[in-house]
């Protein structure tokens, strides 16, 4: 897979690196050129008055242009101005690895762009949504930051089993709906899966949670007042629709809070409700606000509970600075708190992000377990041990010892060594003919080999992934087209070529060419075509060709009385030519 690197792209991890697709610039058709001038054009016009001041500053700042779909590599040079960059993916991504994208400054571009059937909305990422509506902003430095940060915290949330069966009921959504030829039941069926996964998703996630203040703020973000708001969020600044939609009274406006994480969005629908921030500084509050309900600030029992319940990979911390990354299955507790934790499949520790040596996955492949806590009658932890403790309390290299915790965890076997981390305190302690229980039941034996006890008297931290991102064989996903490419019949690759002679006339590649004939063929053979007639009319008027230019507005007329949901497209993009050519 080749795309063009930089030196931010360069820092990326492999397992980010595995989404990245090319562009493919020459894949896209006069007809998709069309759709996207025409969305860029009309948002512009409107979004000129009604997005925050930002958006038509960063047009410029990063190189969107109104007239061609932005190519990545042009999009990379100027967009290293402000520190980020951009790449090609394949349709919806993990929202975890969304994230961590935008952790590291980059601006994931899903390639893909909408069929003119969809032109004012779609579900699907599309690089209008993408490329037209967050690239802009980011050249505003207080927002660009609050998104690098999001990312750095999203990236952590953890998540439930249920959530990644609706993260993959939404791209298919996604993939069937952009899909030419799509049996409409087929769609209904696929909205009726996602609809009946939100109704019983139980307690929402840290996911699902700070994806809702994603959505309410970098997605369907509006700024200022209530009375008064301005659009920056992304699925506004990319529907020509919604972004109208959005502005009447028939919209309810919210002041921006924390209470935005727990209100859930429909992508189907327009929005009822969006909330206003004051101001950018003000996302990036809220954002460490919610941060602070997080397990990986809060750790503890809850902690533990989510990374079992999210039934995939993930991290805790503890008090010690000892990190255990796995797939964690079990927590005994007691009195509220957790005192033993047992992984199941392969199990890496590290410390400071940095894995142990000898402590990887094929040394823990069958999982791991230790108790948490403190030992029980002794008011020193083992954590706060001196030397001379350890050697009073024979947890010394050699020694045979009962070792009883608090809330009933025993670990009786022979001392071989301890692991200390850079301030000289115990984080393991390793032991052989060891036996492990809770009251009567036995959680590790003397024959299943050496025994490693994590030292941690608390769980600090508790996180999605690995703490180590080499610990892991993390190259899981393949590309695959975001939207299924259905063969082109003759009738299409004809619409193409028209739409192809009068771009390259506009363009001034090729003047040669006979609009008229055009035309003539378009009713013909493409009658419910709409778009293509606006571009020529744009040229009638141009010309001051005023018979031309009626023959084209009768035609219009004739779409529109045939198919009145492209009226307003129709009559929207005629105001937008008028206002911008004056005879």
């Amino acid at each position: 897979m080749s795309y063009e690197s930089n030196p931010i792209l360069d820092k990326l991890p492999k397992h980010l690196k595995q989404f990245i697709k090319p562009q493919n610039y020459e894949e896209y058709t006069a007809i998709n050129q069309a759709v996207w001038r025409y969305v860029m054009r009309k948002n512009v016009d409107y979004l000129s008055q009604a997005a925050h001041t930002s958006y038509v500053d960063g047009l410029k700042k990063t190189g969107i242009s109104i007239d061609h779909i932005p190519n990545m590599y042009g999009m990379n040079r100027i967009l290293k101005e402000i520190g980020w960059a951009a790449v090609a993916v394949d349709g919806f991504i993990p929202p975890s690895a969304f994230m961590e994208f935008q952790a590291y400054n980059v601006l994931v571009i899903a390639s893909d762009i909408r069929q003119l059937e969809n032109i004012e909305y779609t579900p699907a990422p599309d690089i209008i949504h993408e490329g037209a509506g967050h690239a802009p902003i980011i050249a505003n430095p207080e927002y660009a930051e609050y998104l690098r940060r999001f990312g750095e915290i999203g990236c952590k949330a953890i998540s439930s089993a249920k959530d990644y069966e609706l993260y993959n009921a939404v791209r298919h959504l996604s993939i069937i709906k952009e899909a030419n030829g799509t049996p409409q039941n087929e769609i209904e069926e696929a909205e009726k899966h996602i609809e009946q996964l939100q109704q019983n998703m139980g307690e929402p996630s840290e996911m699902a949670l700070i994806r809702n203040l994603h959505w309410w703020t970098v997605e369907y973000g509006l700024i200022g007042t209530v009375d008064n708001p301005k659009i920056y969020g992304a699925g506004l600044l990319s529907s020509i629709g919604e972004s109208a939609w959005c502005m009447t009274d028939k919209v309810k406006k919210i002041p921006y809070s924390i209470e935005a994480a727990r209100t859930e969005f429909d992508i189907t629908k327009p929005q009822p409700q969006l909330f206003v921030t004051p101001d950018f500084a003000f996302l990036s509050q809220v954002l460490e606000d919610f941060a602070n309900t997080m397990a990986v600030r809060k750790g503890g029992l809850s902690g533990i509970k989510k990374l079992i319940g999210s039934k995939a990979l993930g991290t805790i911390e503890l008090s010690t600075g000892l990190q255990i990354s796995g797939e964690f299955s079990n927590v005994i507790e007691n009195e509220g708190k957790p005192i033993y934790i047992q992984t199941t499949g392969g199990t890496a520790l590290a410390y400071r992000e940095k894995e142990l040596v000898g402590h990887s996955i094929a040394h823990h492949s069958e999982g791991f377990g230790s108790p948490i806590g403190k030992l029980k009658g002794i008011n020193i932890a083992i954590e706060d041990m001196g030397p001379r403790d350890l050697k009073a309390y024979k947890i010394y290299e050699g020694e045979q010892i009962a070792l009883e915790f608090e809330g009933g965890i025993k670990v009786e076997g022979t001392i071989i060594t301890g692991t200390r981390n850079l301030m000289g305190k115990i984080i393991l302690i390793t032991f052989e003919n060891c036996t492990v229980t809770h009251h009567d039941k036995t959680l590790f034996r003397p024959e299943w080999g050496l025994y490693h006890m994590a030292i941690g008297q608390n769980i600090v931290s508790a996180y999605n992934g690995p703490a180590d991102l080499n610990s892991f064989d993390l190259i899981t996903h393949q590309i695959t087209d975001s939207t299924i490419k259905s063969k082109k019949d003759e009738k299409r690759l004809q619409l193409e070529q028209f739409y192809e002679q009068i771009r390259h006339f506009r363009e001034g590649k090729n003047t040669t060419v006979s609009r008229n004939k055009v035309f003539q063929a378009l009713k013909k053979n493409h009658p419910k075509d709409w778009l293509l007639s606006v571009e020529l009319y744009e040229l009638a008027k141009q010309d001051n060709n005023e018979e031309f230019q009626q023959e084209i507005l009768n035609h219009l007329e004739h779409i529109k009385r045939d198919n009145p949901k492209v009226g307003h497209l129709i009559d929207d993009g005629l105001q937008l030519v008028d206002a911008t050519l004056v005879n």
